[in-house]
């Protein structure tokens, strides 16, 4: 099927052409000119050929899920959307000059910090995505562009799904089975569109039925590609045909990485987020971008930021309405709550929590406050102050085994489409995290009683035993202990004294001894507990000789 001509761009009243930006195969988008505010932008006009009342719907929800995460520091913003005088729809964007990720990981792979901040990032945007009800379904480089600013910025949610709608079945010709590439299997449309070398294998069952963690497989393989510099399953060498790669991903035989420079942990977080099975990977977004901060600080590297707006614990629980009525799993859009003091809770309430079998968060992330998506039409209450950071301590996710999805009778060879996709996703719910300010004078701080102590999940902080000095004065040894043991359960530590910080230090011991110091001198330690998921204390332990 020959290529679609690029079509002459639109008259837009306030707007002045400029020059293509590109084409897809349903769309052109074109750099525009905004004469109020005075600012470059860029235009997606609907092709011609493809006025049929389903594409014009397609792109509308385009449009409407864009609109629900503009304000994301990490997602293209929308500004404006209608009908040309010709009768193209087109909506306005945020125009994006830097190159996307597919121009930089083909120039020069990604160095690592570059490449987990990057990963930390766009998690960042899908979980928002996904808190929403959104999945974006079509994560790959070329769909993160860069802004002014060289930030990410996802973009294309042209076959996203949006909540509670059903998923149709994915449809087929002859020819999508022997296109030799995701591009050429593009012509050859079903209901689901894809781009196959980032895709997970549930996609290419006869009934497809994703969740948030086929995005996460797919976040993962795009983080391998700015790595290695091509996609996890193409051999070099070798053929990388459609079927080649659709055999691959369902195997799981992704390409083994050979830089000396990526750390095995790195590897091994890539690995389990591209697992041929959806129970095998990161079960959210934002725990792969949790697992991506541990590298970070394993590697001596602050932390990136998990910016996801007004982020309350997500817990994965059945529906049995749902459950019932043979759907798989749903997301609920997430209602914010507003801050609040809250009393600490009593010691029945932990041992209730612990009798329940609960298992501890993982590590704090930073929220910025922004405009949520409210379910069901309810407004969104306040939210009490800006740069709030999640400080978990006593609140307990409840485990919850994967919701059961029956095998496919066969599997199809999947195709790339341009409309839009509906589904049914995994049953997610939100529960409250009670945040509350910090107050600026100790003065007045609340009583007991009505405490605003901010509310914490995590790996607790270990309880500090002693800190025994040498009788000449030249050695300090520091003891701690576990207040919560669990089985695989180890520490680390580091110097925290001034320029003599040193770096984390694993052990299986419950104290160090720090030799040749000066008795005049304070030594301090930090240690944290580390479980055998990789889990850090959401705080350290810190422990001073005076």
């Amino acid at each position: 099927m020959p290529a679609r001509s690029v079509a002459t761009p639109p008259e837009l009243p306030g707007f002045r052409y400029t020059r293509l930006l590109g084409s897809g195969g349903f769309s052109d988008v074109y750099l525009y000119e905004q004469d109020l505010p005075r600012r470059l932008v860029a235009v997606k006009v609907l092709a011609s050929e493809e006025l049929s009342d389903t594409s014009q719907a397609a792109f509308v929800a385009e449009a409407n899920l864009m609109a629900q995460l503009s304000a994301h520091p990490y997602i293209v913003t929308i500004y404006h959307a209608a009908v040309a005088a010709d009768g193209r729809p087109y909506f306005v964007m945020e125009y994006c000059s830097g190159p996307s990720l597919a121009e930089q990981y083909k120039r020069a792979p990604f160095g690592v910090a570059d490449a987990l901040r990057t990963g930390v990032r766009v998690s960042s945007a899908v979980a928002t995505a996904h808190a929403a009800g959104i999945l974006h379904r079509d994560i790959k480089p070329a769909n993160v562009l860069t802004n002014s600013y060289g930030w990410p910025a996802l973009t294309d949610f042209g076959i996203s799904s949006a909540v509670d709608i059903e998923l149709p079945s994915n449809t087929t010709t002859r020819d999508a089975a022997t296109a030799p590439t995701a591009a050429a299997a593009a012509t050859a449309t079903g209901t689901i569109g894809m781009s196959i070398p980032w895709s997970p294998p549930e996609m290419f069952d006869d009934h497809p039925q994703p969740d948030v963690r086929s995005d996460v497989f797919s976040l993962a393989a795009t983080l391998y590609t700015l790595l290695v510099g091509h996609t996890p399953f193409e051999v070099p060498g070798k053929p990388n045909g459609t079927v080649d790669l659709i055999g691959r991903i369902e195997r799981g035989s992704i390409t083994p990485i050979t830089r000396t420079d990526i750390p095995r942990s790195l590897v091994s977080i890539l690995h389990k987020g591209m697992a041929p099975s959806a129970d095998d990977r990161f079960a959210t977004a934002v725990d792969f971008a949790r697992a991506l901060q541990r590298v970070e600080m394993e590697l001596s590297y602050a932390p990136t930021a998990i910016d996801v707006p007004n982020l309350t614990v997500l817990e994965r629980v059945h529906d049995n309405e749902a459950a019932e009525a043979g759907a798989a799993t749903r997301i609920r859009g997430v209602a914010s709550v507003e801050a609040q003091p809250v009393a600490p809770p009593d010691a029945a309430s932990a041992d209730a929590a612990k009798d329940r079998g609960a298992e501890l968060g993982a590590d704090p992330t930073v929220i910025r406050r922004m405009p949520s998506v409210q379910p069901d039409g309810n407004p969104a209450p306040s939210v009490a102050a800006e740069n709030t950071v999640i400080r978990p301590r006593a609140t307990a996710e409840v485990e919850q085994e994967p919701t059961a999805v029956p095998a496919p009778r066969r599997r199809l060879w999947p195709v790339l489409a341009g409309a839009a996709g509906v589904l049914v996703l995994g049953g997610v719910v939100s529960s409250a995290l009670l945040l509350a300010p910090e107050q600026p004078d100790a003065a007045l701080a609340p009583t007991p009683s009505a405490t605003s102590s901010l509310v914490t999940l995590g790996v607790p902080t270990p309880a500090a035993v002693g800190v025994t000095p040498s009788a000449d004065g030249t050695s300090v040894t520091f003891e701690w202990e576990n207040p919560e043991p669990q089985d695989g359960d180890k520490f680390v530590w580091n110097r925290s004294d001034g320029p003599n910080r040193g770096p984390k230090t694993p052990t299986g011991s419950t104290s160090v001894t720090i030799d040749g110091v000066d008795s005049n001198t304070q030594v301090c330690v930090e240690v944290l507990i580390v479980r055998t998921n990789g889990k850090l204390s959401t705080e350290p332990l810190e422990m001073c000789s005076k």
